[in-house]
This record gives C-alpha cells, sequence and structure tokens, in this order.
C-alpha cells in the first residue's frame, strides 16, 4: 500500500491563510459601504430631519411656542383688566344713578310739602290757629288763648263787624274785622301772605298781633281796648 505522506503547514502558510481572510473582509466592507453610497437622490432626501435642542437651547420652534403662550398671557390680562375697569365704572354709574334719584324724589318731596297749605277749618278756631302758624314762621308773639280772649271782646267772632260810633269812626277811619283794626294800622303792620283785606279773618287776626307786639310785647298782654 502506497504510504501517504503527511501536509505540513508551515508558518508561511499561516501568515499566508491570515493575509487572504482579512483581504476578503475588507473586500466584503467595501462592498456593503458601495452599496450603501449607491442609495438614490429619491431615498436620501425622503429622510426628515428635526431640530432638536441641544445642551438645554430652544429651537426655535420652542421660542415661537413660549412667545405665542406670552402673547396670549397679555391678552387674556388686558382683558380681564378691561372688564374690571368696565365693572367699576357701571358700578359707579348706577351709584350716581340712584344718588340722583334719591335726591330727586327728596327734592319732590320737598317741594310738594312747601307748595302744600296746611288745611285749616272756615271758622274762628281754623283762622286763630291758621294765623298762629302764620305768626309762629314770622316769630309774632301770641298764644291761642291770647287772641281768642281778644277776639270775643272786640267783635264777639264776627269777622265783619264794624265800629260805627267811635273816634275812629267819627274820622272816617272805623275799626273792623275780628280785632277791630283800622286801615291805616292794617297797612302798616300787614303781614306778607295773607290777603291785602282788612275784613279778611286772618290777615286781621294777624296784623292786629303785630301790632300788639310792636306796642304790648304781645297780643297776650292785651285785655281791653287797644
Amino acid at each position: 500500500m502506497p504510504r501517504i505522506s503527511t501536509l505540513r503547514i508551515t508558518r508561511s502558510h499561516k501568515i499566508a491563510t491570515a493575509v487572504l481572510v482579512a483581504a476578503g473582509s475588507v473586500t466584503a466592507i467595501a462592498a456593503t459601504g458601495g452599496a450603501s453610497e449607491a442609495q438614490t437622490p429619491q431615498a436620501r432626501s425622503s429622510i426628515s430631519v428635526e431640530p432638536v435642542a441641544a445642551a438645554g437651547i430652544p429651537t426655535a420652534k420652542d421660542a415661537a411656542a413660549k412667545k405665542a403662550a406670552q402673547e396670549t398671557a397679555a391678552k387674556e390680562a388686558a382683558a380681564k383688566k378691561a372688564a374690571a375697569k368696565a365693572a367699576a365704572k357701571a358700578a359707579a354709574e348706577k351709584d350716581a344713578t340712584e344718588a340722583r334719584s334719591e335726591k330727586q324724589a327728596a327734592n319732590r318731596s320737598t317741594e310738594r310739602k312747601a307748595v302744600t297749605p296746611k288745611k285749616f277749618a272756615n271758622n274762628l278756631d281754623g283762622w286763630i290757629r291758621e294765623s298762629l302758624d302764620i305768626m309762629k314762621k314770622k316769630n309774632i308773639p301770641g298764644s291761642y288763648e291770647g287772641l281768642h280772649r281778644n277776639i270775643m271782646r272786640e267783635s264777639s267772632g264776627n269777622p265783619n263787624a264794624v265800629n260805627d260810633w267811635d273816634i275812629n269812626a267819627r274820622n272816617g277811619i272805623p275799626s273792623k274785622g275780628l280785632l277791630q283794626v283800622i286801615q291805616p294800622t292794617f297797612d302798616a303792620y300787614h303781614v306778607k301772605g295773607t290777603p291785602k283785606k282788612l275784613t279778611d279773618p286772618v290777615a286781621n287776626i294777624t296784623a292786629a298781633a303785630n301790632y300788639a307786639a310792636d306796642r304790648y310785647g304781645s297780643i297776650d298782654n292785651v285785655d281791653s281796648a287797644y
């Protein structure tokens, strides 16, 4: 049987083999790279790149969003301020309107009181009370009792009573009315606001009381002809 010789792998063979293997790897890498670089322009253009914040630095998109948020907040604050101002103005106008209404109502009430005269009976009691009301406003002293007492003595309560026999009558100026007043005295002591008629009951009483106050201090001090 022929002898089979054993193949000896020498050091040189090992180095050559390693070189061949390395060369094949490089070729494979080159082939792979070539295939990647061979991509078409359309494929490369389809890849979108988004801006990314690096090291905490905001992108332009972040800055725009922040600015928009600030503008919105400023608009909301301005709207709230305008609403508060409008509400305050409306409240002030309402208060002013109510105050004017109250003042006008008070003025109308005062006017009604001023123009509405008191009601007095058309008799001796009413004439005396109306005269006393006027005398009080004019600061003319006198009481109901003093007026009534002198009226009953002078005319018995008759507003048209006329004295046609005394010295005044002989002189052509007879005493007339509830408190028997002559015309010159009535003219001199007539109280404004009463009729300018000697025999008018209220005008006669207030003029006589005014004269008595000037001469005697008050009609209450008169107990006889005066």
